[in-house]
């Protein structure tokens, strides 16, 4: 699917002749990319491939191992090489051996919510879901102008909480692509998506009496959002109201290291991003993250 490109895309797909099916439409965003490569998709299984992103030679051989192993599964995900090309810095985004133990000998996790809070969550380029699955749960969601994926996975799991995972890296996934979505988002727009994100997974997660299941993933998702948040000190103010917000969802100590951090947010960022700066420096991290914001 071409979502509007101006470079020589349909050209160069031209010499592939019949080996792939192009689309073209008006840039429409990458939710909405992604449905209409579902929607015509005449295959029982859909798989994603964004913008600059790579599949490794083995992934889909993986995921059909997984999926054939087991029949009963709907969806599966798996690890990826998380790249800082320029910086020249990659890593797993999951240590596989971590991955490995969790999974305890299986190559699936009963609920996807609990591999979530063990920061094991695949993305769209390691995820296959059966296609008929999006009768039941809807296609992506256009309106957010981010994380259209975790919705997507959130609103699978309330339904079928088994997921396939393969521990070994399956794609590369790069994490500063000049123009992407992510980096076009104004902070103050991705908190205010975020937030409408949990709430809405939230208000279905009751009507289909899974509250309990999903309540300490939103937890922890929420939480680790706020955290990344908090390296910019003009976000205090959208940080405490998100707080407010998500009152019934946050613990007591949650709610008073959150007070306490936003107090002083111009002291709280410095002190963050100095952190930061000795990891980076004495390469003391084992995963590749993106350099937090000011």
């Amino acid at each position: 699917v071409d979502d509007g490109s101006t470079d020589n895309t349909a050209q160069i797909i031209k010499s592939y002749e019949s080996k792939i099916t192009y689309i073209y439409q008006k840039n429409a965003g990458v939710a909405a990319s992604r449905n209409t490569g579902i929607v015509n998709s005449k295959c029982d299984w859909v798989t994603f491939l964004d913008g600059d992103d790579e599949w490794l030679p083995d992934n889909l051989k993986l995921q059909a191992k997984v999926i054939k192993n087991n029949p009963d599964l709907v969806w599966s995900a798996g690890n990826c090489i998380s790249c800082l090309c320029g910086e020249n810095r990659k890593a797993p985004a999951v240590d596989p051996e971590k991955a490995k133990k969790i999974l305890t000998g299986n190559d699936y996790f009963d609920d996807y919510f609990r591999s979530f809070t063990n920061d094991i969550r695949g993305n769209s380029i390691t995820t296959i879901i059966k296609k008929q699955i999006f009768d039941q749960v809807g296609l992506f969601r256009q309106d957010l102008p981010v994380a259209q994926d975790i919705d997507m996975w959130f609103r699978i799991a309330m339904r079928y909480p088994k997921v396939g995972f393969v521990s070994e890296p399956i794609a590369i996934y790069h994490l500063n692509r000049p123009g992407t979505v992510t980096q076009k988002t104004t902070s103050n727009t991705r908190i205010s998506a975020i937030g409408d994100l949990i709430q809405q997974n939230i208000e279905l997660s009751k009507q289909l009496n899974c509250f309990d299941r999903f309540k300490p993933c939103a937890q922890y998702y929420l939480k680790r959002l706020i955290r990344s948040w908090l390296f910019q000190k003009d976000l205090a103010p959208a940080i405490k109201k998100m707080a407010t917000k998500f009152d019934s969802i946050l613990s007591w100590q949650d709610k008073t290291i959150i007070k306490a951090l936003t107090f002083s947010p111009k002291t709280t960022s410095f002190i963050l991003h100095s952190i930061s700066k000795v990891v980076r420096t004495f390469n003391l991290r084992k995963n590749v993250v993106r350099r937090p914001k000011k």
